[in-house]
């Protein structure tokens, strides 16, 4: 029966188990049971077949991209399953978490081979989490050589900028940058341009940052250089407020609005293009510009973003229409979801004040303050899941 001599019986047992194991779940998925497949995952994982690393591995990658891309209806895990004092996941994407963060210990202690696609995975979860922080901590622990150092420090600034830390993303931008690394890489331009463009005494950095960007873009690349032209009016307005004379002040503010009306002709439907143009009016003291821009942001957003009415309510302020910037700030009110009321009521008691009526301003104020500790409740009471699933050794499979 055998020409080449007895089989190892059990190594052949293993081999039939782990085929069955993996190809189950593709079965079932195959066959539009989705429930089966969720299920049928989750009993490779936490049943004791022996599985290899590797083939362990395959499974919990097949699992995690049926968590995180095929929609379907989910369930936790049995409690049957749970080990005392292991986490359990409250939906698709923590379990998803959850598994890449042992796919990468494994990795860690050598048990499997590397795989690109899992930090990609893990990218767009922690994305879905709002977790940059996490994603941040994981890119820097990974070993050199994994990824480009370019490419590492870009996926680092971006983390950090989404995160808030703007001079820690802006470090490793310059470092990117640096003129023995890669001076002309668009992406690390134009994000290095974008933070510098948030502050005043990065202005004229960034300015430098953004005249590359423009004269890198390609003649036929419209949109790049719209959004190079555009984040250069940003940073232009920003020196402005910083000089010292004033005729450089006016050189500047008429470089600013220069760059911006160029850049909007380029790309005449951006909205956000057309509300910092009429924020820069309405610096530049011309309120009838600065109307008409705030008035076109609305219309291009449908009145759904709340800085658009913020800005259509200042601008009639100073123009002396304190009835017409409140009912402004009122629709704004009742478009806005109540977290984000915040600066509208700023804006509102204020408005009450001008007009004389500071009872009424106590009231929107008293309005903020409730608003206030309400976020600061919910913030100290909402705890980082994916930082657990890191940190701290609790495990489900």
């Amino acid at each position: 029966m055998f020409q080449n001599g007895t089989p190892d019986i059990e190594q052949k047992l293993q081999e039939t188990v782990n085929k069955s194991v993996e190809l189950l779940p593709e079965a079932w998925k195959y066959a539009g049971s989705y429930q089966e497949a969720l299920a049928s995952y989750r009993r490779a994982l936490l049943s004791p077949w022996n599985l290899d690393d590797e083939c362990r591995s395959r499974v919990q990658k097949r699992f995690i991209t049926f968590l995180l891309y095929a929609n379907v209806d989910w369930s936790p895990p049995s409690v049957a399953h749970q080990i005392e004092g292991s986490f359990l996941p409250k939906n698709n994407v923590e379990e998803a978490i959850l598994l890449l963060s042992i796919i990468l210990r494994n990795w860690y202690q050598a048990k499997t081979c590397w795989d690109p696609s899992v930090m990609e995975h893990l990218t767009y979860a922690l994305s879905l989490c709002c977790e940059p922080l996490v994603l941040a901590k994981q890119l820097e622990e990974l070993l050199p050589g994994i990824y480009p150092r370019t490419e590492r420090w870009c996926t680092l600034a971006l983390c950090y900028c989404a995160a808030g830390q703007k001079d820690i993303a802006l470090n490793f931008l310059r470092k990117s940058l640096n003129k023995l690394e890669n001076p002309n890489d668009i992406l690390a331009l134009l994000l290095a341009a974008k933070v510098c463009s948030k502050e005043c005494h990065l202005a004229s950095e960034g300015v430098e940052y953004a005249r590359r960007v423009i004269v890198r873009a390609e003649p036929s690349n419209y949109h790049l250089k719209s959004v190079g032209l555009h984040i250069l009016g940003s940073c232009l307005g920003k020196k402005s407020k910083v000089v010292s004379s004033d005729y450089q002040r006016t050189l500047l503010q008429a470089e600013t609005l220069k760059s911006l009306t160029e850049s909007i002709t380029l790309n005449r439907y951006n909205a956000d293009l057309i509300f910092d143009m009429g924020v820069e009016y309405a610096e530049q003291r011309n309120m009838n510009c600065g109307l008409r821009c705030a008035k076109e942001f609305i219309e291009a957003t449908g009145g759904s973003v709340s800085k658009g009415w913020r800005l259509l309510a200042l601008v009639l302020s100073a123009q002396q229409r304190f009835c017409e910037a409140e009912v402004a700030i009122d629709a704004a009110l009742d478009e806005t979801a109540n977290w984000d009321q915040g600066s509208l009521l700023r804006v509102k008691a204020k408005l009450k004040v001008a007009q004389s009526s500071p009872m009424e301003a106590v009231e929107a104020y008293r309005t903020l303050l409730a608003l206030v500790q309400a976020q600061k409740s919910s913030t100290e009471s909402t705890k980082s899941i994916p930082e657990v699933c890191f940190v701290v050794p609790l495990k489900l499979y």
